[in-house]
């Protein structure tokens, strides 16, 4: 065990310096948390080890990723002791105490410092936005203002849930294809390096006239034998100029393009945004959220930079008294269905009610386009494994075939 030096305050914001000791600076912020203190700084006493311990801890706070499901529970949790009328820093010293996630419990302690300094909710959770979306802020902001934190928080627990659903049934989808294309690439790199040339040198002695396939084997294995750090400088930079380039806002916005533009997948991501939009924008309808900011607010959270470039286009439009049915009908990407609903609820004074609608439609349809792009996809690989199988086998049984008639 190592002795570390800590600075802490109470809950009625007197400041705590001390010592302790732990084997590590996480197990000391526990402790004090145990304590009802809210650690500042924790770092060796020794300054001998002061640099590997809280480097430590610091490095894997950065790796620690707050996940979908730990965002759902700090939200319930949130929502429950909130409605209960508990104080708002005992909250957060609560939250940070049964918080598992690492990262999450940093940011709660930030919180609560933010808090004890007179900031309101939205401003201390909008200086994480790698947590907490513009959506989930902008949500805080006006429960905030209209006394409606809990069901503030009810609502957005609902939306991060229906939107975990939505990515892990997408996920589930793509991972059989993912792992087959996987498969087919290791057995094309094994058959052509470790199978082929075996069979080839056979077939040289025997003099025999190589067929079509065989000669591409030989000529595939020839290059990645001789040249195969080209090969592998080659991967590297290309990969590593694409994650650049995927930084950047014209990359981003070029990759999303070309999802859209996928077959098969592309609907399925027009349909996916289409719920997501509905549902958002009819949580901050009902909410009081103004239009321009509901819109500001869309173009941050639908996770695709080539629909959130046709919301500044809408919001151009909106601010000129246009509407919002109109400028979405100018707008690529936004089915009929969505224009007509979202146009019906204008005129009849129920947008939120025809959003919700749309939502559940397009739920519905993301169900069952992932079943039927399952259904697509099975016959596909199918097809492609039959194509890898099948010239290995016309590069290896064709000489074969002529090996056995010149023995007969």
């Amino acid at each position: 065990m190592s002795k570390f030096s800590y600075v802490a305050t109470s809950e009625t914001g007197a400041s705590i310096t001390g010592t302790l000791e732990a084997d590590s600076a996480e197990m000391i912020a526990n402790m004090l948390a145990d304590r009802g203190l809210i650690p500042l700084k924790v770092a060796p006493a020794d300054e001998s080890t002061s640099s590997s311990s809280s480097s430590l801890y610091d490095f894997k706070e950065r790796l620690t990723k707050v996940k979908m499901p730990d965002l759902i529970l700090f939200t319930k949790q949130f929502k429950t002791l909130f409605k209960a009328g508990i104080p708002i820093l005992t909250l957060l010293q609560v939250l940070e105490k049964q918080t598992q996630n690492i990262k999450l419990k940093k940011i709660t302690s930030i919180m609560s410092q933010d808090i004890k300094q007179g900031a309101t909710l939205y401003d201390s959770f909008r200086k994480h936005p790698g947590t907490f979306s513009p959506l989930y802020c902008s949500m805080l902001r006006a429960g905030e203002a209209g006394g409606a934190v809990p069901e503030v928080l009810e609502h957005l627990t609902r939306i991060i849930q229906h939107e975990h659903k939505v990515k892990s049934d997408i996920m589930s989808a793509l991972q059989y294809p993912m792992m087959v294309c996987i498969s087919l690439a290791v057995a094309f790199f094994v058959l052509l390096t470790f199978v082929i040339p075996k069979f080839v040198n056979v077939f040289k002695t025997a003099g025999l006239k190589l067929p079509l396939p065989t000669v591409i084997c030989m000529n595939l294995y020839a290059f990645l034998h001789n040249y195969w750090y080209f090969v592998l400088i080659g991967l590297a930079v290309f990969f590593f100029g694409l994650s650049r380039y995927l930084r950047t806002e014209s990359g981003r916005y070029n990759r999303d393009v070309l999802i859209l533009r996928l077959p098969l997948f592309g609907p399925l991501f027009i349909k996916a945004a289409m719920s997501r939009f509905a549902s958002i924008f009819a949580l901050l309808q009902s909410s009081g959220v103004p239009v321009l900011e509901a819109l500001k607010v869309l173009a941050g959270t639908l996770g695709n930079k080539a629909i959130a470039r046709e919301f500044e286009k809408i919001k151009t439009h909106v601010e000129e008294g246009r509407g919002i049915a109109g400028p979405l009908s100018s707008a690529k990407y936004f089915t009929p269905m969505v224009i007509n609903m979202v146009a019906i609820g204008e005129e009849s004074g129920n947008l939120d009610e025809m959003l919700r609608e749309v939502s559940t439609h397009y739920d519905d349809e993301v169900a069952y386009t992932i079943g039927k792009l399952s259904e697509a996809l099975g016959p596909i690989l199918i097809v492609a494994l039959a194509c890898v199988v099948g010239f290995f086998a016309l590069a290896i049984f064709l000489p074969m075939w002529d090996l056995t008639k010149m023995v007969h």
